[in-house]
């Protein structure tokens, strides 16, 4: 299995938790609404099978990558990264970045035959920032739309995590059709089913249209012979419901896996059959967050010490991450991560993490192997996300292979193996020492960042130029500025370590190599980038 490397935005940018809830019950619903359900096509040479981790096809669209066969963004990332347009054609903004002016592109239509316009857009923005939606955040923004295929954003304030729901040029919202949404009230008792109802048989604009939904078994798109870009290659695409994942695609009864975890890539590891496209991010990090209201953690020094004693890459070898993954110990913006401008991280160095240990008092006195200071030995508890869990693109192990590498500068941890709700419902009230877990705050969009790091920070940190700087970041959107305010953010950060980084965020995809058009950086996803593969017929 060949791998190749890919740096690429997120697949989803899930701080936008009303539209995520509401695909799951979208999804959910399938299985209440829909009766007999037809095979997938026969034609498996023209066929995109790809399986799915979770047990029922009702959780796909929680990873949003489904949703972007049937519903188009504004825009999306071609082969190079660059933006370019799918809803909208083009734009501009104030020198500011508080106004905007986008226009559609004109000839798009549902599938049922009805133009898209800039009124869908504000229909559905409305939508996802009304306050009777669920979950809903607020738009902090105005939609005014201009004629069918022009609207404009202006912004009443540049808080990242008020319009979270709304960024002008973002590809992750889809958006839905005002003429056949806008009959159900939100007031209405009655609403959520009327509406979920409708979503038995999804009507979108995309290169896929919705064909069936089996409950626990298949889910079936085909391809739109009206989409804007031409009719896809691909004629239908079948997601499989199964756990057994690389049986299935050593069979060849699928094409491709989805996020694929530690297990399967060892398994695949070698087969020149398949290849594993890696697409990372500087977001949804796998971190050690140190509670630094705990005196083993209150010096940054100590924390020093523990970053410089882990080997990060060997430890990214072992749980089988793309070569070449880049460590980092402090905040980048994603133009930075993309660039490859990163700072270079601590480096593997256990002699310098026993002297940093040794000049703040942590000394092996009885020579038992674990320092002490006052009579105290350097024990701690690790929590760590239960393995019980579905594996996904968190990787998991790496609590025993900290354990290793700290025993060897004398500290002595315990692994607490946690369910995630209770290890998340622990830390973010501080009741922790250290935590093993996912940092999903983003520094470029830093919905919720203040919790890591603001004024109650659930850590114990809060350095007052960091907040200062963060609370900069949360009023702008313009890209100059977030990467000026990484920047001065960086050697804070470097100084304090207030978390170790272990990794960036992965997502890992395997397919068979019929499957053509992924590709790095930006093509690692077969779902998000259906339109653009095709298959190749042996």
């Amino acid at each position: 299995m060949r791998t190749v490397n890919a740096r690429q935005p997120p697949v989803c940018f899930s701080s936008l938790k009303g539209r995520r809830v509401f695909m799951w019950l979208i999804a959910g619903s399938l299985a209440l609404f829909t009766g007999c359900a037809r095979q997938p096509s026969a034609d498996s040479d023209n066929t995109l099978t790809v399986t799915w981790l979770l047990g029922d096809l009702a959780d796909a669209f929680t990873d949003n990558s489904p949703m972007y066969l049937v519903f188009l963004p504004l825009v999306a990332r071609n082969a190079d990264g660059e933006l370019e347009g799918r809803l909208a054609e083009r734009w501009e903004h104030s020198p500011d970045y508080r106004s905007w002016t986008v226009h559609l592109r004109q000839g798009i239509r549902w599938h049922d035959g009805v133009p898209v316009t800039a009124h869908d857009i504000k229909f559905t923005l409305d939508l996802l920032t009304s306050n009777e939606w669920l979950y809903a955040q607020p738009g902090g923004f105005t939609v005014t739309v201009l004629d069918d295929s022009t609207y404009t954003i202006e912004y009443h304030n540049l808080r990242a995590d008020e319009i979270a729901k709304g960024s002008p040029l973002d590809y992750w919202t889809v958006y839905y059709p005002k003429h056949l949404l806008e009959q159900f009230d939100l007031n209405d008792d009655a609403y959520w089913e009327s509406l979920l109802s409708w979503f038995t048989h999804p009507v979108g604009n995309g290169p896929y249209r919705y064909v069936d939904y089996l409950p626990q078994t298949m889910m079936e798109f085909e391809a739109n012979p009206d989409y804007y870009r031409g009719k896809p290659s691909i004629e239908r695409i079948v997601l499989k419901s199964t756990e057994a994942r690389v049986t299935e695609l050593l069979s060849g009864n699928v094409d491709a896996i989805m996020n694929a975890n530690r297990r399967e890539l060892q398994e695949l590891s070698g087969n020149d059959r398949f290849q594993a496209y890696h697409a990372s991010t500087p977001w949804h990090n796998r971190v050690i967050a140190w509670n630094l209201r705990n005196e083993f953690f209150r010096d940054a020094s100590v924390r020093r010490a523990l970053t410089l004693a882990i080997d990060r890459r060997e430890l990214n070898q072992i749980i089988h991450m793309p070569a070449g993954l880049p460590i980092f110990d402090v905040p980048l913006s994603g133009g930075q991560y993309w660039r490859g401008e990163v700072p270079e991280p601590l480096p593997y160095d256990p002699e310098a993490a026993k002297r940093l240990l040794d000049e703040v008092g942590w000394r092996d006195s009885n020579g038992d192997g674990v320092r002490e200071r006052d009579g105290r030995p350097f024990r701690f508890t690790l929590l760590s996300p239960s393995r019980a869990l579905p594996a996904g693109p968190m990787r998991g192990g790496e609590d025993v292979y900290i354990q290793s590498q700290l025993r060897l500068v004398g500290i002595d941890v315990e692994i607490q193996m946690t369910d995630l709700p209770v290890l998340v419902e622990r830390v973010m009230a501080s009741e922790f020492e250290a935590a093993l877990f996912g940092q999903s705050a983003s520094f470029d969009s830093p919905f919720g960042i203040l919790r890591y790091f603001g004024e109650d920070s659930f850590i114990g940190y809060t350095n007052p130029d960091v907040f200062a700087l963060l609370n900069e970041l949360l009023n702008t959107i313009a890209p100059g500025e977030i990467d000026r305010i990484h920047g001065q953010l960086a050697p804070i950060f470097a100084a304090d370590l207030p978390i170790t980084i272990l990794y960036p965020g992965v997502y890992t995809a395997v397919a068979a190599r019929r499957v053509r058009g992924l590709s790095t950086p930006f093509r690692a996803n077969p779902l998000r980038y259906a339109e653009e593969l095709w298959l190749e017929v042996p």
